[in-house]
Formats: C-alpha cells, structure tokens, sequence
C-alpha cells in the first residue's frame, strides 16, 4: 500500500523548500562530526577540570579517552511536579554508564517554568520566551564540548521544545530524551471544570476550589490532561527521541527506573566511535517531523505545538509552515479523545492502548513514514511495540494492543471520532490563526457575531462579573503577541467563556495570544498573526464589527467596508514589560519572530 498521497506531497514540498537551509545545516554537523571526540584534542589542564569531581574509575575512564561520556542535561526542579522526579535519575543513569563502560555527568541544568503556576500572572509574560532561554542554558551546558551523546530530562510546556531545538544544534551528538511520565489519576477532569465554571459564577468558595484543584494535581508527575505536556511526550516518542513506550508510564513504577536505565544504556550503543552511530542530527529529518504533525493530528494535541514545532523544525534546517499543518490535517483523521477533547484522561489513554495503537493505526493507514532513524533502531514500527519488566530484570518489548481496549478514547483510522485532525488553519483578512476543532462540538465551530475587545484577560472577567456579556459576542483579546508581552496564555478565559456558552449564547475567541493544550469547548482562534504590535489587523477592531470564525472552512474575516482604511490602535505595555524580570527580556521581544515562524528568537524570519 502507497504512502498516502497528500503526506509524501506534503513531504516533498517540505524538502525542497528546506533543501537550501537544510543542506547548511547537514554540513555543519558533519563538520562537528569529523572533528572527532573533543576530549582527545583537550589540554591537560582542561580535561583535568572535566574530570576533578569523578571517582578515581571514571577519571582514569575519561582521562584515557577510550570510554564515551554521557552529558546529562536536566531541568530538575522540585516546584515542577512533572520534574521532581527527574532528582533520581542522574544516579541511574550513571550507575548504567558504569555498567556499560562509560561515564556520565551532569552537564548543566536548565530552567523549568510551570504555566500552571504562572496562569494569570505577569510571569505567564516569560513563558514562551523560556523555551529559548532553556535551549540557549542547554547550549551552555554542552559547549565543554567533552561529551560523546547527550541526555535531555524535561517534558513540559516550554522545556522539551527549548531542548530539542538545542538537541539539533548538538546533532552530531546522539541523543536520548528520558521522560518521568504522568502523575497518577485523580478527581475527574469533567468534574473539575465544573467546580472552576461554579467559582467563576460565584456559586463555590474560593475553599472548594482549591480543594478540587488540589486533588486533581496530586502527586509527583505531569497532570494528566492532555495538554502540552502530555502532547510533548507524545511527539518525542513518534519523532523517536524516545524509547517505544516510555512516554506514559508513571514515576514510582517498575517499568519506569526500568525505561530510564535503559535509555542511557541504549544511546551509549549511538555514539560516533561504535556501530550504530546515529546523530540526533539524523533521527530530526523531514520526514521525522512530518509524522509528529501526523501524531499531533491524530490526537488532537496542544494547540501550542503549532508554534513549537516549527522552532524546533528551523533548529534543524527545516521549513515548516502552517499551511503544512493545515494541508496534512485534511487527511488525518482524530481518533484519539483524551481530555479536554474527552472525559478520560492519558493514563486512560496509555491503558486502552496509548501510542502504540496510534502508531500502528497510521502507519497501517500509510499516514506515517516507516523509514526514519530513531534512538531505537531504523523504522518508526519498532515503536508500535510495548515495554514489560523482565522477570529477570531489564526490559523486553512485545506487540501492542492490536485493538482498542476503549472506542471512547481510540478509534481505528477507519472509525475516527473525526475524518480530520485536532487543529486546523483560519485565513481572512485578519490575517492566519489557528483553532483547535477537537475539543468544539461540530454545532459551535462557526459563528458570526458583533466583536467586543479587550486589551487583557482581566477586563473581560470584569466584563462578565458586570453582566455585559450576556449575549452572542466574538471577545477579541489583543496586544497578547510575542512583541507585546511575550504571548502569554489566556487560560483564564475558558471558565467564563464556558459559562457563556452554557447559557446558550454563541460565544468565540479571538486573540493573537495563546490558549495552550487546555484550550477547551469554546472555538478559539488564537496565535492571530500579524499580531496587534506593529498594525496588525486585529489592531483594527471596533466594538461592533461583525466577525466571522468558520472552523468548518477555515475562514477568518471581519465585515467592515472601511476596514482596511482603518488606523490601527496602540497601546501603552509600560506595564506588561517590567516587573518579575520581564524588562530581562526586552532583547527576546525585540528579536522575536511571528507566531506563523514559530515564534522564535533565532529563527525569525518568514520563509
């Protein structure tokens, strides 16, 4: 059976438009890679500094520069939940460097932001911009230059993007992304939107919410919606920076100190002076990044990766555009529903048959590429397999589930919950935007309705604590651009905007922030580029303009005659660019490239 027709043309086009940056790129790493081993061209003096905090066996190891040298680059920290496991993993992953031979250190650490903790707040401002930030620290990390592949421990929002785009930049090194998996279950995700939607209309105390809140993020791991986080793991473990069926295991099992043992051993066996060399370089190819867009359709994940993987595809010498989302979106169909899209959350998911069915599902359906270099082998079918702790210790890996273990949370290809994929592309005469379908009933998808705008998330609450938003409305939320202040997310607006729409009024979104992998049942067109700083044309809107937001068709426009004779409007962000160090990243919001780029610092430019 063919390759699907639209992904190979999607592929195609993909390549020869990166053939010139991606070329560049090749060569610098082959460069890097011809080098050799750094250590073997280091003074005495600077191997001596390598080496002065190791046991007398990993000097005498390193010193004779016959034993690869594993760099550790963590984002270990304790107020992360997700990442307050990655504590343990340093001394499991040199323990199995020593079992193989080899040595291990931590090369650096890199800093790790909660959205859930910053939701609301000014420091939400610096979210976006940690993601390059975290790929600049672990640039820093790696640049002693001693080391002969690279493990990456970080999972959320912002921290495995920055990581892979500093990944590619290191990509004559192999490389090995070793996750910690989701938190176990706690209350349901449906109930504890309706406690937020109560609190938001005055029905619960602020008590009862924090109670609701606390027993859903509960223990040591990622929350368990399906959110940007859990999107993350799902992309490494199709792109193949994982091994298959790591992503979803929880911290405290067996399998999981199992997994991550095994990792380090795995990636030790890649290196430039064995067999199996296999460069991070090598593994981040086209066709690689095209199956986690496939991935991303199929599962209705986060409506940041939209941004993320298109900075993390530059990183790489590769061009990807909205339009390649879009057009590959029209032919995969969803056929996972995993909260917000559904009730169950990813432990569900990972039960009824996780990503091993969802890989077997497409690659059957031929909507994935087969042949890819991954850190587990050649040929992406080597991930529709499961690991199971061996009786004698160790891993064995064995076929998936060959069905689903629940059609409400994973449909074959030819029984999708949708025929097309979780997020799609909006154009109009206000520019590109992109909406998450998944989670919006078919009913609410297009509306067309009188726009009322606001400059901040916190007007439109007091707009609806005052009772002015009472009827079919498009709420616009603009200057929430990368130039403005850094892109936050909007999250606080799902609860009121919820409660809208609950009243029975046709409510939309229209903002050129953010909404993240939480965005929910209300259509939001989000990422609006060109953004309101610089004339974008959200900047000229009034109260009153009738707007048209179509996620059926793809449309975006707003009906004014004098629409584009229009000044746009300003506005003062003194504000939103000071305060919790914020004014630290003036030269990012500077620099910064649109949303349609990626949204980066370093790789800016349109194509």
């Amino acid at each position: 059976m063919p390759l699907n027709g639209v992904i190979e043309a999607v592929t195609a086009r993909i390549e020869e438009r990166s053939n010139r940056t991606r070329g560049d790129y090749m060569d610098q790493m082959r460069r890097a890679r011809d080098a050799g081993v750094a250590r073997a061209h280091m003074g005495c003096s600077n191997l001596a500094h390598v080496a002065a905090a190791m046991p007398r066996m990993a000097k005498d190891r390193l010193s004779h520069n016959d034993a690869p040298n594993l760099g550790i680059v963590t984002a270990y920290n304790d107020m992360l939940s997700a990442h307050q496991p990655f504590e343990r993993f340093p001394a499991l992953i040199r323990k199995a460097a020593n079992a193989a031979g080899a040595t291990a250190q931590v090369a650096g650490g890199v800093p790790a932001m909660c959205d859930g903790v910053t939701q609301g707040m000014a420091g939400m401002e610096l979210s976006l911009f940690s993601r390059d930030a975290i790929a600049m620290a672990a640039a820093v990390a790696l640049s002693h230059n001693c080391y002969d592949a690279a493990v990456f421990l970080g999972m959320c929002d912002k921290i495995a993007p920055g990581l892979v785009i500093a990944a590619a930049r290191f990509g004559h090194l192999p490389c090995i992304f070793l996750p910690a998996g989701p938190m176990p279950s706690g209350i349901g995700n449906d109930e504890k939107a309706k406690v937020r939607q109560k609190f938001a209309l005055g029905e619960v105390d602020r008590a009862t919410l924090l109670q609701s809140e606390m027993a859903a993020y509960h223990a040591p791991g990622i929350c368990t919606f399906y959110g940007t986080a859990n999107t993350n793991q799902m992309l490494l473990e199709v792109m193949g920076l994982h091994l298959p069926g790591a992503s979803f295991a929880n911290p405290g099992a067996a399998i999981r100190d199992e997994l991550t043992t095994a990792g380090a051993a795995r990636v030790l066996e890649l290196v430039a002076t064995g067999e199996q060399y296999t460069p991070a370089c090598e593994v981040l190819s086209v066709k690689t990044f095209v199956n986690g867009v496939v991935g991303l359709h199929a599962t209705g994940g986060s409506t940041n990766l939209a941004i993320h993987l298109l900075a993390m595809a530059r990183a790489a010498g590769i061009v990807l555009t909205w339009d390649d989302l879009s057009d590959l979106s029209e032919v995969v169909p969803l056929i996972a529903r995993v909260y917000p899209n559904g009730l169950r959350d990813v432990n569900h998911f990972y039960a009824a048959g996780g990503l091993q069915y969802i890989i077997r599902e497409c690659l059957g359906a031929r909507l994935m590429h087969e042949d890819v270099r991954t850190v587990a082998g050649d040929g992406l079918s080597l991930y529709t397999r499961e690991p199971k702790v061996s009786p004698g210790g160790g891993i064995v890996w064995e076929e998936g589930a060959g069905e689903s273990l629940d059609p409400d949370i994973l449909r074959p290809v030819a029984d999708p919950f949708q025929p097309t994929g979780g997020l799609m592309r909006l154009t109009g005469n206000l520019g590109q935007a992109v909406i998450k379908v998944s989670a919006v009933k078919p009913e609410r998808r297009v509306i067309e309705a009188p726009a009322r705008v606001f400059h901040d998330q916190e007007s439109v609450k007091a707009a609806f604590r005052a009772g002015e938003l009472d009827k079919d409305f498009v709420c616009v939320v603009r200057f929430q651009g990368p130039r403005a202040n850094g892109m936050p997310e909007l999250h606080g607006l799902t609860p009121v905007l919820g409660v809208l729409q609950d009243r029975g009024f046709k409510v939309a979104l229209v903002t050129d922030g953010r909404m993240s992998g939480a965005s929910g049942k209300i259509p939001a067109a989000i990422h609006l580029s060109p953004e309101a700083v610089g004339g974008g044309a959200i900047a000229k809107i009034r109260d009153g303009d009738v707007i048209r937001l179509d996620g059926e068709a793809g449309i975006l426009e707003i009906k004014a005659d004098d629409f584009e004779a229009r000044e746009p409007v300003t506005d003062d962000l003194v504000d939103a660019q000071a305060g919790v160090g914020r004014e630290l990243f003036a030269p990012f919001r500077a620099l910064v490239g649109p949303a349609e780029a990626g949204a980066s610092v370093f790789f800016g430019d349109l194509p």
